[in-house]
């Protein structure tokens, strides 16, 4: 017989990215007696990834659990990104219900639909903090009335429409029920979670059921799958059946080896743990997101269907002349071992093999997706080389080729608005609309191909000088609207191989824009700075200056340079052009062309041209 367990509560934080899930996660473990009084935590302790610590980006999930009036609260904190949102899909199938998060001054952003959109489709009740509210500009009552008309234009339900609303502070620790309330605490947010996120319910006598919806992995228990159980009660050394989300036919017998459940930032060793508890366990080494735990004659539960990648690059084994110098992962079995390992835990991402068994072809949600995996591997020792992002099309019933379409939400001063429009408008953009918004901004929505906004968020900050944000939101697919020129500028290239050396960068500096200093290794081929030019222009910066009957060691000196251009890894993957590489080392990003022998280079240019 199905029972409430009233005990527990399951709750995710859905939001916008940077709306303060991440903050409002770290004062609800400190007010939850968690941390000791002397106990440093600092900030945004549930980003224990580096990466995500430097970006100040969620891109993992984290499950966390505190206990408030003898009721254990499971907390799952979700990324923010559009990119991530593979992560917030089927997170939500371990919940009960949702707090949302919206910026007191920002409001709801695309991401925020999206978030919403998944948790009113899958019958969640869904709570709303407004956050920041303790900002200047803050304008929590506007904000409560966007939120109710995003949540009708999503179809939610009258139940769903009832929510209650909070306000808050994550930066200064308090919530309250009402604005003239008193600022004190979290106790507010704390006592709604109770009475308006339903306990979860189940049949403690019935066939254990458990999806697993994370995988985690420790490199002494290995795989560790984490998920609700739904039904029956899961033992330590209990016997049990894996049934494979793909093929609900495979079923693999397994025995839990350990069991956890949550309490504050660590996991517990349990015995047993019963339905509506969210527990992880270890031991079993075929275990996929996806996947159902069962007993006896339990069937699996479906899984929910993760949206599809929009965007694809090709890892291609580094064979550059510099290439196995840097790098201690450098061979295709290396690469192609660490992608299918990607695999078991990213359920967004794609890997296919090609035709060439040193290329793999990659397809995620969108570039700081893909980025994020770049860079995760480039410190874990591998070194390989990336092809510039490229859209996954598609054809319809019709025949037609369709593209992916984004709708972009920006945000800019409003002395940059025509120079943005213009440049969203070259890059196949239909301007959808246009609203003033307080202290000097204009709101533009755009609609726009996926591979319009490959390579534009850079040449965006350099034109709204860092004060434009720029949010977008995956529409679907449209027809095809035509070619598109992705990058107006050459390419300074290296014509030799050496060390490149003051004398020869002097002179090149006046050609264009460079990406090297002296001392850099350079070889034939290599992309060493961008030219104002459209065309490609080659160099030799190992020149030496011819000696002279001058034999001062200071001839040299008043050689001024430019300082070089440092680019990151995300501007680099906005700057390689079709016929480029990005060459990935643990110490070094290096452009090049694909085709390094000049004069192959140019026929290549020149068969392109005649078709």
């Amino acid at each position: 017989m199905k029972q409430k367990r009233e005990n527990i509560r399951n709750v995710a934080i859905i939001a916008h990215v940077d709306h303060g899930k991440t903050t409002l996660v770290d004062e609800l473990l400190k007010q939850s007696g968690v941390f000791r009084d002397n106990q440093d935590v600092g900030i945004r302790v549930m980003d224990s990834n580096p990466l995500e610590r430097e970006r100040g980006i969620t891109i993992l999930s984290k499950n966390t659990a505190v206990t408030y009036k003898d009721t254990k609260i499971n907390i799952i904190d979700t990324p923010g990104h559009a990119d991530f949102g593979g992560e917030v899909e089927r997170i939500l199938k371990m919940v009960d219900g949702a707090i949302l998060l919206v910026d007191a001054f920002e409001g709801p952003m695309p991401q925020t639909r999206f978030v919403l959109q998944k948790a009113l489709d899958l019958r969640l009740p869904v709570m709303c903090v407004i956050n920041k509210i303790d900002k200047p500009q803050a304008r929590p009552t506007d904000v409560e009335d966007e939120v109710l008309e995003l949540m009708m234009d999503l179809n939610a339900s009258d139940e769903q429409l009832d929510c209650p609303f909070l306000y808050a502070s994550s930066k200064e620790g308090f919530a309250k029920v009402k604005l003239e309330d008193e600022e004190k605490d979290m106790e507010p947010l704390f006592q709604a979670i109770l009475d308006y996120i339903p306990a979860p319910v189940g049949d403690v006598e019935a066939d254990t059921q458990m999806l697993i919806s994370t995988i985690d992995y420790n490199e002494f228990v290995g795989r560790i799958g984490i998920g609700k159980i739904e039904n029956g009660s899961l033992k330590l050394n209990q016997d049990a059946y894996v049934v494979n989300h793909h093929d609900p036919s495979k079923k693999s017998k397994v025995r839990i080896t350990k069991l956890y459940t949550f309490d504050g930032l660590k996991r517990v060793d349990v015995q047993e743990a019963q339905c509506g508890e969210i527990v992880a366990i270890s031991g079993i080494e075929d275990l996929h997101v996806g996947d159902t735990v069962i007993t006896g004659e339990a069937e699996a539960i479906p899984f929910q269907k993760i949206t599809e990648p929009t965007i694809s690059m090709d890892f291609i084994v580094n064979d550059s002349p510099l290439a196995g110098q840097e790098g201690k992962f450098v061979t295709s079995r290396h690469i192609r071992d660490r992608l299918m390992r990607e695999l078991q835990t990213d359920v967004s991402l794609r890997v296919e093999e090609t035709d060439s068994a040193d290329t793999f072809k990659v397809s995620g949600r969108g570039e700081l997706h893909l980025s994020v995996l770049i860079e995760t591997m480039r410190r874990e020792g591998f070194e390989f080389a990336v092809s510039k992002a490229e859209v996954i099309y598609k054809t319809n019933d019709q025949g037609k080729k369709m593209e992916p379409i984004e709708i972009a939400y920006i945000d800019v001063p409003d002395d940059c608005t025509g120079t943005v429009i213009q440049k969203l408008t070259q890059r196949k953009g239909v301007l959808n609309g246009m609203s003033p918004l307080a202290t000097g901004y204009t709101r533009l929505e755009f609609d726009i191909p996926s591979r319009g906004l490959i390579g534009y968020r850079g040449e965006f900050m350099t034109d709204t000088k860092g004060n434009g944000i720029l949010n977008t939101e995956f529409d679907g697919y449209g027809e095809f609207r035509g070619e598109l020129s992705y990058r107006h500028q050459g390419s300074l290239i290296a014509f030799e191989n050496g060390e490149a050396v003051t004398y020869g960068l002097f002179q090149a500096q006046a050609r264009g824009t460079l990406f090297i200093g002296p001392g850099e290794k350079v070889y034939s081929g290599m992309v060493i700075g961008q030219s104002p030019k459209s065309e490609d222009i080659e160099l030799n910066v190992c020149k030496t200056k011819h000696l002279t009957n001058t034999r001062t060691s200071s001839s040299d000196e008043a050689l001024k340079l430019t300082p070089k251009k440092i680019m990151s890894l995300e501007q680099c993957i906005d700057f390689i052009d079709t016929d480029e590489l990005l060459e990935v080392t643990p110490e070094n990003l290096r452009i090049r062309k694909k085709i390094l022998d000049p004069t192959l280079r140019k026929r290549a240019v020149i068969a392109r041209k005649n078709g």
